[in-house]
């Protein structure tokens, strides 16, 4: 992802699994519906796998697994030989999306992704967990994707057009029956703040920010703005459909070696993930 108006522009061992909670006093929150730490062991597994660019060997072995693990899992082609990971929950449509990414930047050094591609990740599959249980609830469809090749290749420094191929893809042969889509990205960061990029829909956003306060989590999301991100929403609010990025980008790491858990917390993805149920269970479409 890009953030644009000023901002930004344009072997493996073992990881530690330290959460970094000591210095990340995350908000408690009042319910607990959303397993903070099978996400942040979800998180953990998957950068243990190493680098898992689009189209390697090892993205394809996970995918493998995260097929199975959501609800009615299964594979969505996309040109160049990638592959969403596609969940549904059955309901009524215009259907709403939880999203995310599953591959990381491909580096020569070996880049493992754990806030940027495991964490919104983990908070999917965990999300899709719970709500699946409460599944009869649910009056609308819901779908769980997980976007491939999100980052640009190597060689190509023109993100939209390089990049979030996935979600390109997914918004090109789907916008006509998806109603809004949530984008989790960075959110296992430390001391967690979102804030609305101003290429995210201020009525969504809204909806986030109450669900957050209703949960119990509404210090994670900040009343501050930030630059348009370009990032897997983009397509989708280019094709009419309302998005929202959640997006710390206060995050030093961001595309090192040094994204590892040890700079994460699991306190921050837990309050993120009891954010992102409580929405989804409570988002009111016009």
């Amino acid at each position: 992802m890009l953030i644009v108006g000023g901002l930004i522009a344009g072997a493996i061992a073992l990881l530690t699994v330290d959460s970094g909670d000591a210095q990340s006093p995350a908000p408690t929150p009042k319910v607990n519906q959303f397993d903070g730490n099978r996400a942040w062991a979800e998180l953990v597994r998957e950068v243990n796998a190493g680098p898992r660019p689009a189209g390697s060997a090892a993205l394809r072995t996970l995918a493998a697994r995260l097929r199975t693990t959501l609800p009615n899992g299964r594979f969505e082609a996309v040109t160049g030989g990638l592959q969403n990971v596609v969940g549904v929950l059955p309901g009524r449509r215009p259907a709403i999306v939880l999203a995310a990414h599953y591959d990381t930047k491909d580096t020569p050094a070996g880049f493992v992704g754990a806030n940027d591609g495991a964490g919104g990740t983990a908070v999917v599959l965990e999300a899709a967990r719970v709500l699946r249980r409460s599944a009869p609830a649910n009056p609308r469809e819901i779908r769980f994707v997980l976007f491939d090749g999100e980052e640009s290749p190597k060689g190509c420094d023109a993100f939209l057009t390089c990049g979030i191929r996935g979600s390109r893809a997914y918004a090109a042969r789907h916008a006509k029956e998806l109603k809004a889509l949530v984008l989790a990205d960075f959110v296992a960061n430390r001391n967690l703040s979102l804030k609305r990029d101003q290429g995210s829909d201020v009525a969504l956003w809204a909806q986030f920010r109450a669900a957050a306060k209703v949960a119990g989590v509404g210090a994670i999301v900040s009343s501050a703005e930030q630059g348009a991100v370009e990032d897997d929403h983009t397509p989708f609010m280019q094709a009419g459909v309302p998005a929202i990025d959640l997006i710390d980008f206060d995050f030093p790491q961001w595309h090192t070696l040094q994204d590892r858990p040890d700079v994460l917390s699991k306190r921050s993805l837990d309050a993120a993930g009891e954010a992102v149920v409580a929405l989804m269970r409570t988002l009111r479409l016009h």
